[in-house]
């Protein structure tokens, strides 16, 4: 064989190599840096997840990109799933720690929701920890119960899944909850409660609790009276689920309605139009920093929840929520309303 041969094979067979080792997500990745938005302001669950995952999830990414954390603030997190949703590149350079409650507000056809959640991809959840009502310890609220004997003014941020939750119990238990919205996150609200302009939180999840004011919990300074989501957190075995409350089938389709959220309390995802193998590559660095042995010493001693559900099972939770039947929406939809 001619030595010409011989080279023009060996460069082909060096060429076929090269393809072979080259990773377009890697090449795409490398040098970039992602932004992680948070729909509210600094300080709270949402942020201190946001920034943990920052710290570690490139490390797993092909490319290793740096990754930063925003903060945008505004609805209720609305407006940064939103802007999400109308971002002009979609490359997978911008997530979003989402508002769990964003589902929901689409398939009531909330007012200002320019997105539609079945358009995104979930990327991963780090925590299923169950919402809670908080009662303030000087309220003298200790149980659902002591809410039905009189008013109960509750603090909550604009389109915080709270203040459904306060509604619909009004109607159905005859609670008296009197909801106090217009906060723009939960440092305001707990100042205010330790302040005594309200009596307790209408909504945040356990595990916000533990990683934001630990202390109040071992100082007893809040009464964990109710809690949302498919089952009792085994720290509050005593406390209710609030769909256990119901006192019919259809109220408590309602319950677990607004309660189905619960599931991927705190869900990462990627904006519509990122390419397949991006999506692939952001779900298997996320599987993999949220088991790491860094991140989890991490949160271990930041005494932070982590129940991490995969991308493709938070989707389909999402999915369920918007796809939910038209009877329960529209009870959801005339309870959201009302509750403004």
């Amino acid at each position: 064989m001619a030595r010409g041969t011989f080279l023009a094979i060996g460069w082909l067979c060096s060429l076929t190599a090269s393809a072979a080792r080259a990773d377009p997500v890697a090449d795409f990745y490398k040098d970039k840096t992602i932004d992680i938005l948070v729909g509210a302001p600094p300080g709270n669950d949402f942020d201190m997840r946001a920034r943990m995952l920052a710290r570690h999830l490139g490390k797993f990414i092909p490319g290793q990109p740096s990754i930063l954390v925003r903060n945008m603030p505004g609805g209720g997190g609305v407006v940064a799933t939103n802007f999400m949703a109308s971002r002009p590149v979609q490359d997978g350079t911008v997530l979003q720690m989402m508002f769990p409650n964003m589902g929901a507000l689409q398939a009531t056809a909330e007012p200002g929701v320019a997105f539609d959640l079945r358009q995104f991809r979930f990327i991963g959840n780090t925590t299923d920890s169950q919402n809670v009502m908080t009662a303030w310890h000087a309220s003298g609220v200790r149980t659902i119960e002591d809410a039905k004997k009189r008013e109960m003014a509750l603090g909550a941020s604009p389109g915080n899944t709270g203040i459904y939750y306060a509604r619909a119990l009004n109607q159905m238990i005859g609670t008296k909850f009197r909801i106090i919205s217009g906060y723009p996150g939960g440092n305001e609200i707990n100042l205010a409660m330790e302040q005594g302009e309200i009596e307790g939180r209408a909504s945040i999840t356990w595990a916000g609790w533990k990683s934001t004011k630990p202390h109040w919990i071992a100082e007893k300074k809040i009464v964990i009276f109710l809690q949302a989501g498919q089952s009792r957190n085994p720290e509050l075995a005593d406390v209710p689920l609030m769909h256990e409350l119901a006192t019919n089938p259809e109220d408590r389709q309602l319950l677990e309605f607004l309660s189905a959220s619960v599931s991927i309390a705190r869900p990462l995802i990627a904006s519509p139009g990122v390419p397949p193998e991006r999506i692939a590559a952001l779900r298997k660095a996320f599987d993999e920093a949220v088991r790491s042995p860094e991140l989890l010493a991490e949160t271990a001693r930041m005494d932070m929840d982590i129940s991490p559900l995969g991308g493709a099972e938070s989707q389909r939770i999402s999915d369920a929520i918007v796809n939910a039947a038209p009877a329960v929406v529209a009870r959801a939809r005339a309870i959201m309303s009302e509750a403004k």
